[in-house]
């Protein structure tokens, strides 16, 4: 293990986040609000730290990151940068406590998106626009960001993007990682772009556009106003963002073939097919569970059940209505749609849609086997059969997802919430999600949840965010072993 590396690396990350910190000031002063100042020292103090941690640990020869080292650089990085993300949080004076401020921070970075700030309309321009950034540099992966850009971080970086990026196998896009990088960025920053346009079209100011773009693709949920996107009231703004949200849960893969002319590969993709189907039969069934029960008519409901079911199933967050009023069958829908998240390979949370499919291959084989016991069968993704290990790592990750789960949940209710709310927060926060049923509904937040709870809720946003090998994978003593 080479501590110093590890610690040089995340030097250069946090000068990396300080550097982004300059926005939010140049917000502040474009809208002459009074946090100019906190804001800029919070930008300092996290550069002058990174400065500091990458001088101390600097004088040697940089080595290779190896596949130790990478774990922990990711695990660690994300804490520290969740740290630093919170000073703005407590110096411009929105929290009085660092609990709070870290839970925000942790909850933008991972795009969770569950706040625990009851008027968001009262923080400043430059506060919002701080707490939008944060899931739009999480919605990608700071790492991932930093090595697009970072050419130090070049050295290792395969390694990095699998602790980062953990998938059933890693598609380098281009023969270097660092070109793969600047490519998924390029696509992100694109497809940003697009969204702000769309809703500026659609009615927002440029302010707000920005910020929901942000939030939009980066699966985020988070918003500067405190009725999220119901407050604008448009139908077409609504729309949009259930489009694009739909797009950001989408494998950025498939884009760069896409844009690359090989748009077969889009249609082949078994997984991108499966997403589609589960969106629309979803929507389709929570549509009709609100026509006459919630809405007269049925475009009033499609309205409706497809924005929630495009936010919740893509690990967004967003809400246009109190869906905790909706009749008991599309609440249901909707924690199960939590579970599913986006494709592998985009900014979306959950299980992953292609590890729900292949865990339904595996199922229907093991019964076909036992029909035909004689039968040599494999299990196929996109006309490729995947091995015994691969399936494991699915098993074993669906294991771990609900044991995580289940642990948290005990605790939960162990420190006084109710059962409902304590289920429904450790799966959004596990999913990222952000809204849950209980206290910390739709039309609440996570203000009234205890202290305590809101920690083990922070290491469930990190466990998930991270796909939780790269976070439990620190607790082994084996890991630490020469």
């Amino acid at each position: 293990m080479n501590l110093k590396m590890v610690l040089n690396t995340i030097g250069i990350v946090l000068i990396f986040i300080s550097l982004f910190m300059i926005l939010p000031v140049v917000v502040s002063l474009v809208y002459d609000q009074t946090d100019t100042i906190p804001l800029m020292i919070s930008c300092l103090v996290t550069f002058i730290s990174g400065i500091i941690l990458f001088f101390l640990t600097g004088h040697q020869q940089r080595e290779e990151i190896r596949h130790r080292d990478a774990f922990l650089v990711v695990t660690l990085g994300w804490i520290s940068i969740a740290f630093f993300g919170a000073i703005p949080y407590l110096l411009t004076g929105t929290f009085d406590s660092f609990s709070n401020a870290y839970f925000e921070s942790m909850a933008g970075f991972t795009t969770t998106g569950s706040s625990v700030l009851n008027d968001i309309e009262s923080a400043s321009y430059g506060m919002l626009f701080w707490r939008s950034l944060t899931q739009w540099l999480g919605g990608m992966g700071i790492i991932l960001f930093a090595l697009a850009i970072l050419p130090l971080l070049g050295t290792g970086g395969m390694q990095l993007f699998k602790a980062e990026v953990p998938e059933i196998s890693v598609d380098k896009l281009r023969p270097r990682i660092i070109d793969t990088a600047k490519a998924l960025w390029f696509i992100y920053f694109g497809l940003t772009c697009l969204a702000a346009a769309f809703f500026l079209v659609g009615g927002m100011d440029f302010f707000n556009a920005i910020c929901h773009a942000f939030t939009t693709m980066a699966t985020g949920g988070f918003s500067t106003k405190n009725a999220s996107m119901a407050s604008f009231q448009s139908p077409f703004i609504e729309y949009t963002a259930s489009v694009f949200m739909l797009l950001a849960g989408i494998n950025y893969s498939l884009y760069f073939h896409v844009f690359r002319g090989k748009t077969s590969r889009l249609w082949k993709s078994t997984e991108f097919k499966f997403y589609m189907t589960i969106v629309a039969s979803t929507t389709i069934l929570v549509t009709f569970g609100l026509w006459k029960t919630s809405y007269d008519s049925v475009g009033d409901s499609l309205r409706y059940a497809f924005f929630q079911v495009s936010s919740i199933m893509t690990t967004t967050g967003y809400s246009t209505a109190n869906f905790e009023e909706w009749v008991p069958v599309t609440k249901m829908l909707l924690i199960i749609s939590m579970f599913f998240g986006g494709m592998i390979g985009s900014t979306g949370g959950g299980i992953k849609q292609v590890r729900i499919l292949l865990m339904l291959k595996q199922g229907y084989r093991e019964i076909y086997q036992l029909i035909h016991p004689h039968a040599v069968t494999t299990v196929k993704l996109d006309e490729r059969n995947l091995n015994k290990e691969v399936l494991g790592s699915i098993w074993g990750f669906l294991f771990l997802f609900i044991l995580v789960c289940m642990v948290a949940t005990i605790g939960m209710t162990a420190i006084g919430n109710d059962m409902i709310t304590s289920a429904t927060t450790v799966i959004s926060a596990m999913s990222n999600v952000g809204p849950a049923l209980g206290t910390a509904g739709p039309a609440e937040n996570y203000a009234a949840i205890p202290l305590a709870g809101k920690w083990i809720l922070i290491g469930c946003m990190l466990i998930g965010r991270l796909e939780i090998y790269t976070v439990l994978i620190l607790l082994v003593p084996q890991f630490w072993k020469k």
